[in-house]
């Protein structure tokens, strides 16, 4: 109830700075959801799979200098960008209305991964029911769903007294069976594959609908609902919980991990540096699509939250907090997965590299199969999925809001305002209902599909534009003023560097690696026909498509006698474009007062105001005096002929 209203018992109620659209209760609860948002699944299930696959230790050396020249510049730049004009990523766009496509785009990109993240999540929560239990129901291999490749790594009950005294001889029938079969089949991931998923063969092969997932996914959109039912107001309560729970989660897990034998082995295997590995183009490329797809460059998120801040935050020491807190935990996942890993290759007696998975592979094969080695497996079971389901509630709060206060931006109405629930709740229904689809037997081929091509190159083009878009057609020096306006200090030189050169460079090389990289996707031995891959880039192109069109379409709809007039016009900034709150346009978004308005205010601000005017007159002037001369520049050519114009250099004479 508390977390609903929003109120604290004890607490004053604090006054909105701005009452129209809502703030943050306090600073924390920004920082909290936007780590929340940060740190997903991707830094427990992705990042430590890449680091032992790009040179272990020797990985972080790329991971971080990507981190610093493209990571947390542009998470600063998307904070102040929508902190600033206080609007989501469509309204934002008053920068510039040409490129309020990107906002499109951004929204596209969201409701693609709000769609299949919370499929996701519902296994989580399918997984986690079903870990209450005294015996996880993927330890053995003598269920109806088993097939005879099957081979546990702890023997069946039927064949072994479950005593501690033929604990060992079981654990070593289970390593010499695994030994003599050519292909090992977990118990773990034929629960996977032929009960909670019941796979059918072939992508256009959908089946029938798996109630229990449909149901988890209802359960999963239910709680995204009611989090967000007050917008920013519950779920920054909420995220009290959500975004620091998972790091006591981690850390139980961690203590659980190294106490293991051959937890050494594991974490060796994920830290130990090649260093011969950081010559290679691949390593960095990696490096760099990590940090940019972890932090949710260009999601449309972090300009939503950051709206939602007072006008005067501190957004440049957020950023900074917020990104290596991100980095930090990927790193110390790495630690927590690879020491049960390390402890399941022992007993195994294999490489640790033949159990190391990522992805679905991960999270719901290889690391609940190693939990069933531990005693009291259904605890850790529960906690593990547990993390799993807050981590990506995280994120799924933030894409939802997302979506919803673009929404409410773009009509802007006092109704939409005031009922901002009942859009909500449209947004949740439509979600659900658009990813019944990922929750037949066909589920798991489409949440692949969508993961890999949804938020692919599309993201990278939609951050190079913006950047562009920002730095060099709204102009850097304006936006270094507006920040500063803002913060009270002007960019760090570091953070202006990398946003007029660096990160744009570093973004077109995660384009081009993403492009000289791509393979067509698989899953397991499955390769995905060519309408299914057709269907992928529809969806990346999707977002991206939104960019020329609504320039075009705006270009259009520009005054202007000709196209270069036109397009001027769609290029410059709204009017309305700037600070939200009167009180903060200030300076050169000050409106235009009349004399009587002037001289009533008192003499030192009208003095200041009228200089203002006269600095504003004064640019106009010589813009329109240019503009003329311009014109009549022109008129000469066509007339006297360019020979003319070259021997009287003088336009005007």
């Amino acid at each position: 109830f508390l977390c609903l209203n929003g109120a604290v018992p004890g607490e004053p109620v604090k006054k909105d700075e701005n009452s129209r659209r809502g703030n943050w209760g306090n600073q924390i609860e920004f920082v909290l959801t936007s780590v929340g948002y940060a740190v997903g699944l991707g830094n427990v299930w992705r990042f430590p799979y890449l680091c032992y696959r790009n040179g272990g230790g020797a990985f972080m050396l790329p991971y971080f200098i990507m981190l610093v020249f493209c990571g947390i510049p542009l998470f600063f730049l998307e904070l102040s960008f929508g902190q600033f004009a206080s609007l989501g990523c469509l309204g934002v766009w008053k920068i510039s209305p040409m490129f309020k496509g990107v906002g499109y785009g951004m929204m596209v990109v969201s409701t693609y991964i709000g769609i299949y993240y919370n499929v996701v999540i519902c296994i989580a929560f399918y997984y986690f029911f079903l870990s209450m239990t005294n015996l996880l129901p993927w330890t053995y291999c003598n269920n109806p769903w088993n097939t005879p490749d099957c081979s546990g790594v702890v023997s069946s009950g039927h064949q072994f007294n479950a005593s501690l005294a033929n604990a060992t001889s079981s654990l070593v029938a289970g390593v010499s069976e695994v030994v003599n079969r050519t292909k090992r089949t977990s118990p773990s991931e034929e629960y996977w594959k032929h009960y909670v998923l019941n796979i059918s063969d072939d992508i256009g092969n959908f089946g029938e609908v798996r109630l229990p997932i449909l149901g988890c996914l209802a359960v999963s959109w239910s709680v995204v609902f009611l989090c967000l039912i007050r917008g920013v107001k519950s779920s920054g309560k909420v995220v009290y919980f959500t975004a620091t729970f998972p790091y006591v989660v981690l850390t139980i897990l961690f203590i659980r991990g190294i106490t293991l034998d051959g937890a050494i082995n594991g974490i060796k295997y994920y830290l130990t540096p090649q260093w011969q590995k950081v010559l290679d183009a691949k390593v960095w490329g990696d490096a760099a699509s990590q940090i940019f797809y972890s932090l949710g460059c260009a999601w449309g998120g972090l300009i939503t939250m950051a709206s939602y801040n007072k006008f005067h935050n501190n957004c440049f020491r957020d950023s900074i907090i917020i990104s290596i807190t991100n980095c930090a935990t990927s790193v110390y996942a790495g630690f927590v997965i690879f020491s049960i890993l390390g402890f399941m290759a022992h007993h195994l007696n294999v490489p640790v590299s033949e159990v190391a998975d990522h992805g679905p592979g991960l999270a719901f094969v290889a690391y609940p199969e190693a939990l069933t080695l531990l005693p009291i497996s259904p605890l850790w079971s529960l906690l593990f999925f547990f993390m799993l389901i807050l981590l990506g509630l995280g994120t799924q709060f933030c894409l939802l809001e997302t979506l919803v206060t673009a929404i409410v931006d773009e009509i802007g109405t006092d109704w939409i305002i005031k009922n901002k629930t009942v859009v909500t709740l449209s947004v949740a229904i439509a979600g659900f209902l658009l990813g019944v689809p990922l929750t037949t037997q066909a589920g798991i081929y489409w949440l692949l599909l969508m993961d890999n091509y949804a938020a692919s190159f599309s993201l990278v083009i939609i951050s190079c534009i913006m950047c562009i878009c920002i730095m060099y057609i709204y102009g850097h020096r304006n936006y270094f003023k507006d920040v500063e306006m803002m913060l009270g200090f002007p960019p760090p030189l570091f953070f202006k560097v990398c946003w007029r050169f660096i990160s744009p460079v570093i973004i077109s090389f995660i384009l081009i690696f993403t492009v000289i990289q791509y393979k067509p996707i698989t899953y397991n031995d499955y390769v995905y026909p060519g309408w299914s891959l057709a269907i992928g880039f529809a969806m990346a192109l999707s977002s991206v498509v939104c960019i020329p069109i609504y320039a075009l379409y705006k270009i259009s709809k520009s005054p202007g006698a000709t196209f270069r007039e036109r397009l001027k016009a769609a290029c410059r900034a709204h009017p309305k474009w700037g600070p939200a709150l009167q009180e903060h346009r200030t300076g050169r978004y000050a409106p235009m007062a009349s004399e009587d308005t002037v001289e009533a205010r008192p003499l030192k601000e009208r003095d200041e105001l009228k200089e203002e005017q006269k600095e504003k007159e004064k640019e106009e002037g010589k813009e329109k005096e240019k503009e003329r001369k311009d014109e009549i520049s022109l008129t000469i050519q066509g007339s006297n002929g360019s020979t003319n114009t070259h021997n009287n250099p003088n336009p005007s004479a």
